[in-house]
Order: structure tokens, then C-alpha cells, then sequence
């Protein structure tokens, strides 16, 4: 009797203390890497002002990550309670832990697909025009764990170009994120860099949104500087994700207030997206199921 009193107390013990965690004072948003940290914060302070009355929290804290990886490991740990990832980056946290987070909406963009594009760019003045021309050149890729700037060319661009990429280009290597690439491309330190954009609208307005529609929009990045060499197949948008184990009542307000967004307050949905974009669709693990199968295949956990 005394063991089983014991084991009873023990059992509150820990339910109180999981109750009490849960009792969230501060909600955790991880911002990805890859832009200029400033930039990043700015995006999201919107939604510093409008999500604690929303989620009933103290205050809402932004942690701007150096890469994908530093969210990845956020998430995790159990220290992020919301991101947005890119689709290899949401494979990386579920092959590794797949009860860390739940994916609950991806983005829709303005045609109303649900996918968005790998773009490789090179400089106008370089004379590369088509891939055929960077044969033995040195090709640049964003992050080790984004979908358009690493994963889908690893898996596609063997198809396009007729060779494995490691016997084709002379020598490959990563930008440092999807702005910083293509910053590094313009200075001619990569030949050619793959980055992300819809597809939708015109090259040289930098799509509808994605990376180059970023840059345009910040004024650090000029069009016709760059040609466009090749763009991947469809990529399954990126989702939403939240901590598994928050507080059920919590989850359902904040996917909510994010499906609300785009209507209640759209500039602030357009910051933190990146771009115009239709609003947002809910998906599950099984939307990203390819992309998981090819990083399991092609690069790992």
C-alpha cells in the first residue's frame, strides 16, 4: 500500500510539474537563418505586439538563429515553441525526433498552389546563360538543411544536367543562407547559387515572393543583374510547426490567429512570409512525406 501511495504521489508530482510548465509566461518564435538579422526581427515584431493577448502569455520572444540549424536544434530541445521551416528542415527534426512538432499549415501562394520553386541565378555580365555553361564552374547552395537551396537541386539537377552534380561542377559550397548566397554570386565568388522563389509572376520582379523578391523589395538587390539558369520541379511550401507538447487550448488559438492573419492584418502576414501569398492551407506530416523520404535518402537525419 505504502509503494503504491508512493508511486500515486510520485504521478501528481510529475502531472503538476508538466501542468505547470505548460503555464507558458513566454512564447518562443524561431526565425531561420540566412537574412540579415535586423531584417528578421523587424519582420516579426508584429507579431510580438499582437500574439500575447491572443495566447494569454507575458510577453512573445524572438530568437533570430545564425542558420537553419540553430531553430532545428531549438525545436528539438524543447526550447521554440513555433517556426517556420523549410520542408527538408521540418524532415531533419522529424527524422530525428518525430514527436518534436506537429506541422499545421503551410503557406498558399497567390495561383493557389501550395509549392513553391529552387531557382539557380548567376551574374548577366558572367556570359553563363544555361547550365550547360557551368560545367567545371563553382556552384553555390544556401544552407545544408534548406529544401531550395540544397536538398531538391542535390535530387533534380542530375536529371537536368545528364551527370551526378559532384562530377558535373568543378567544386560546390555553401553561402551562409539563401541572401547571403546570392550577395556572394553578384561579388562572383560562386559562379552560380540556387535560392527559392514561387514561380509565380516574372523573373524580373523577382517572382511574387521567395528570397529574391525579398532582396528586390529591400532594395539591395537589382534583377537585371542576374539571369536565371534553372528552376526545380514543384517544392511542397514549408510548414508552420509548433511544439508537440504545448498546451492543446494554446495550439488551437495560435492556428487560429495565423489563419487570420492574412485578412486581419496583412502586412504583417506579408513580413514574416516574405512576399504576397493567398493566404495559408492546413497540411500534416504526410504532405511532407516525399521530402522526407528523399533527405532520408540523399543526405541523412
Amino acid at each position: 500500500m505504502l509503494k503504491k501511495a508512493l508511486l500515486a504521489a510520485v504521478a501528481l508530482a510529475a502531472l503538476a510539474t508538466s501542468a505547470a510548465a505548460e503555464d507558458l509566461k513566454v512564447f518562443r518564435i524561431g526565425i531561420l537563418g540566412g537574412e540579415n538579422e535586423a531584417d528578421r526581427l523587424r519582420n516579426y515584431q508584429c507579431m510580438t505586439e499582437k500574439l500575447p493577448a491572443v495566447l494569454g502569455v507575458e510577453k512573445v520572444s524572438l530568437f533570430p538563429a545564425s542558420d537553419y540549424d540553430g531553430v532545428i536544434q531549438g525545436l528539438l530541445g524543447g526550447t521554440l515553441d513555433y517556426a517556420e521551416l523549410g520542408a527538408s528542415g521540418y524532415a531533419k527534426v522529424y527524422l530525428t525526433k518525430p514527436d518534436a512538432v506537429e506541422p499545421i499549415l503551410t503557406t498558399v501562394q497567390t495561383d493557389g498552389s501550395m509549392g513553391y520553386h529552387s531557382i539557380m541565378v548567376a551574374r548577366k555580365d558572367s556570359g553563363i546563360a544555361k547550365l550547360a555553361d557551368l560545367k567545371g564552374k563553382k556552384l553555390g547552395f544556401a544552407d545544408p538543411d534548406s529544401t531550395s537551396g540544397y536538398l531538391v537541386p542535390l535530387v533534380t539537377l542530375p536529371e537536368a544536367i545528364g551527370a551526378p552534380v559532384k562530377g558535373y561542377f568543378g567544386s560546390t559550397g555553401f553561402g551562409g543562407g539563401h541572401e547571403n548566397l546570392v550577395l556572394e554570386v553578384l561579388k562572383g565568388n560562386f559562379d552560380a547559387g540556387t535560392t527559392f522563389g514561387s514561380g509565380v509572376g516574372n523573373f524580373k520582379d523577382g517572382y511574387t515572393s521567395g528570397n529574391l523578391r525579398k532582396m528586390v523589395d529591400k532594395g539591395i538587390l537589382n534583377m537585371d543583374d542576374l539571369v536565371e539558369l534553372w528552376k526545380s520541379p514543384l517544392i511542397p511550401n514549408g510548414p508552420v510547426v509548433v511544439r508537440t507538447s504545448m498546451n492543446t487550448d494554446m495550439k488551437a488559438k495560435f492556428k487560429q490567429f495565423m489563419l487570420n492573419l492574412p485578412k486581419a492584418d496583412p502586412a504583417c502576414f506579408s513580413a514574416i512570409q516574405g512576399g504576397d501569398f493567398k493566404g495559408f492551407a492546413e497540411v500534416n506530416v504526410d504532405f511532407y512525406k516525399p521530402i522526407i523520404d528523399a533527405r532520408k535518402a540523399t543526405i541523412g537525419g
